[in-house]
């Protein structure tokens, strides 16, 4: 631990951040480099720890309500790739709907925005001292909290090419465990266990159940695919952005759906009554440890701690790139969220912002934590898809039959999806979303004097707009 403190401060004191001059991230993300960053904020492993819950919520079938789950969530995934063409952008859902709605709306999907990608470093440092804290009990937990967030920080600290490396180590551990439990589950279904057959259409839809259920878990598993929009914070950095990050978001989401169908449908194999878990909680623990014993059931807790790892670290670099493009904007204090470090070429300040906000885990609970996340990505959600039917079908005219199914009725449909969800979140998320969100307008309020000043807005660097130009001209064949 001293030596990852050591080496913060020495990086700081060598390199300090430059405000006199703007500086630019260094393009070097390619399109596997992205994805395994979308895989680490996912937490593939995410899969296990909702087995249960979402087994009983929509009867057995969840490999159905995954299938549910990935439509909806295809149709957002969708909006982030149109909006990233036109705006490839480190601000994301922020600057898609500043510049094609306004930028007050702009401004507070920025701000509800934040509430998903700041709390979500702090959540994976909670499970990660509870989980370790269990495993050594001798070992208070904020020790563990406090070593992980250390080195989460210096690794995000010194660029997107290191933490690539250690995404992509994270990313072959969870796919390797998941080989394996699927290698399992077959050798005790080929045995007689289970359903006794590898193939059944039962675990995705059972006639003798209301499809009601399947929507049901499907409501719950669409937080499993939280994370695929982290791909657009980081376009600034990319190669071919305009190209890559569309890729990247569908890549994200498609993979993620297979991986979570996958392993749901095996589960459901190796254990179809869902009603005999003896705790829905820990479905999962009992499911790996019948197919592969305690071996496989140890080598699974070492895979969660490693994916909750993967994820503060991946979600704290996303978070710094939010708050560097507000920041740049003056929509926040510029001297501080705007400016990158002269040497590492990354957004120092605001990593080391969101480590000091994430110090309340060591103060606060994991449901209270997890009760902000999810209302601000919906309402992000809900914004992104609002941003293509306002920039493509209102302002660039693309009304054909084609630009109207694309550009209308799809975001459309994605919106009011997820919607849906944001309405029928639990009673907690809503409540602490709208604080936060009343928190937001106040704070607006003061930065436009009373709402008499336009908030500040992002101006596209020349590279961005010359792309913008070519981007119309190819959607203009959609038009008339």
């Amino acid at each position: 631990m001293k030596e990852l403190v050591h080496h913060i401060k020495s990086s700081l004191l060598r390199g300090g951040v430059d405000m006199s001059t703007p500086k630019q991230m260094e393009r070097s993300l390619t399109l596997l480099p992205i994805v395994l960053f979308g895989f680490s904020f996912m937490a593939l492993a995410t899969v296990f720890s909702t087995y249960g819950i979402a087994a009983e919520l929509s009867h057995g079938m969840v490999p159905g309500s995954y299938v549910v789950a990935l439509v909806v969530m295809l149709f957002t995934a969708y909006s982030y790739g149109q909006m990233s063409k036109v705006i490839p952008s480190a601000g994301s859902a922020y600057a898609y709907t500043q510049k094609s709605i306004n930028p007050y709306v702009g401004f507070m999907v920025g701000w509800a925005i934040l509430m998903d990608y700041l709390f979500i470093p702090m959540v994976n440092y909670l499970l990660f001292g509870i989980f370790f804290s269990a495993a050594f009990p001798a070992i208070p937990p904020y020790v563990w909290i406090l070593s992980m967030m250390l080195l989460v920080t210096y690794i995000n600290m010194k660029g997107v090419k290191l933490a690539s490396k250690a995404n992509a180590l994270i990313t072959i551990f969870s796919l390797l465990f998941i080989l394996l439990f699927i290698g399992f589950s077959i050798k005790e279904v080929i045995g007689g266990a289970g359903a006794g057959t590898l193939f059944t259409f039962e675990p995705f839809y059972n006639s003798e159940e209301p499809f009601s259920f399947i929507v049901a878990g499907a409501a719950l598993l669409c937080f499993s695919f939280l994370g695929f929009d982290s791909a657009t914070t980081f376009a600034e950095e990319t190669v071919k952005p305009a190209k890559t990050i569309p890729r990247a978001v569908f890549s994200i989401t498609l993979a993620g759906g297979a991986v979570f169908i996958a392993v749901s449908y095996f589960a459901h194999l190796v254990w179809p009554n869902y009603g005999t878990f003896s705790n829905p909680d820990s479905a999962s623990h009992e499911i790996i440890t019948f197919v592969g014993g305690e071996a496989l059931a140890s080598g699974f807790l070492a895979v969660y701690a490693i994916t909750a790892f993967g994820s503060a670290m991946s979600s704290q670099a996303s978070a710094s790139r939010i708050l560097y493009a507000m920041g740049r904007d003056g929509q926040l204090p510029r001297k501080f969220f705007g400016t990158l470090h002269s040497k590492l070429q990354t957004p120092v300040n605001n990593i080391l912002f969101i480590s000091a906000f994430s110090l309340l885990a060591l103060f606060v609970s994991l449901s209270l934590v997890a009760s902000f996340i999810n209302f601000g990505a919906f309402l992000a959600f809900t914004s992104v898809n609002i941003a293509v039917i306002s920039y493509y079908f209102i302002r660039q005219r693309q009304r054909s039959l084609k630009g109207t199914l694309l550009y209308l009725i799809v975001p459309f449909i994605g919106a009011l999806l997820d919607l849906y969800l944001l309405i029928n979140l639990d009673m907690n998320s809503k409540i602490l979303g709208t604080a936060w969100f009343v928190l937001g307008l106040v704070y607006m309020f003061f930065l436009t004097k009373g709402f008499k000043q336009r908030p500040p807005e992002l101006h596209l660097s020349a590279d961005h707009s010359h792309h913008n130009e070519e981007e119309e001209k190819h959607e203009s064949r959609y038009s008339s």
